[in-house]
């Protein structure tokens, strides 16, 4: 069986911090497995920045099944969310690629590894599903508000549905609003609490 290859991934923030440390442990840890370093990917940029060259040429790279494995640091190092991190690995796995983080000692190559991220993975929908409801709830207790939308008196039903009518039938927010005589920005603020 030929030996695993390996994609190694570090990052930095700035242009005076070093991946050398990084580089040093992540190759060491490789030679000890027996893998075999594809490549190193490297980043000096912020981790809050959308675009990052080498974090996208590695998830490219993957798509192309050129290794097996991702090894990267730390968390934080390869994803600037909890999110991201699940999304990354969630495309990882549909392309059966492993990934390894070396501080964290999450490792999907094995049985316990793949069920510790399976947990983070269901943590982090449920995260989100508390979120959605939340924002349901606020919505639902402004609409409650007797005659009063962010301090402005409500429309009257029969209008509120010409509004709902008009944006099903394919209108504009501008056109219904000119049609109804009323701003983009009413028109705008009854769309999304009649569409939610």
């Amino acid at each position: 069986m030929r030996p695993k290859q390996v994609a190694i991934y570090v990052r930095v923030s700035t242009e005076d911090q070093h991946t050398d440390m990084q580089i040093t442990e992540l190759s060491e840890y490789v030679a000890q497995r027996g893998y075999t370093l594809h490549r190193i990917y490297e980043d000096t940029i912020s981790g809050v920045t959308r675009s990052r060259p080498s974090l996208d040429a590695l998830l490219a790279d993957a798509r192309k099944r050129k290794f097996d494995v991702v090894l990267v640091w730390k968390f934080d190092r390869f994803a600037r969310s909890l999110k991201m991190l699940v999304e990354a690995l969630e495309l990882l796995k549909e392309l059966g690629i492993d990934f390894i983080s070396y501080k964290e000692s999450l490792d999907t190559t094995t049985s316990m590894g793949r069920l510790i991220f399976h947990i983070n993975s269901a943590y982090a929908e449920f995260e989100r599903e508390l979120i959605r409801e939340r924002v349901l709830a606020g919505i639902r207790a402004k609409r409650a508000k007797s005659n009063n939308q962010w301090g402005r008196k409500n429309l009257a039903p029969n209008m509120q549905n010409k509004i709902r009518q008009m944006l099903q039938d394919g209108c504009s927010i501008r056109k219904t609003a000119a049609a109804l005589k009323l701003s983009t920005r009413t028109v705008q603020k009854y769309k999304s609490l009649l569409f939610t």
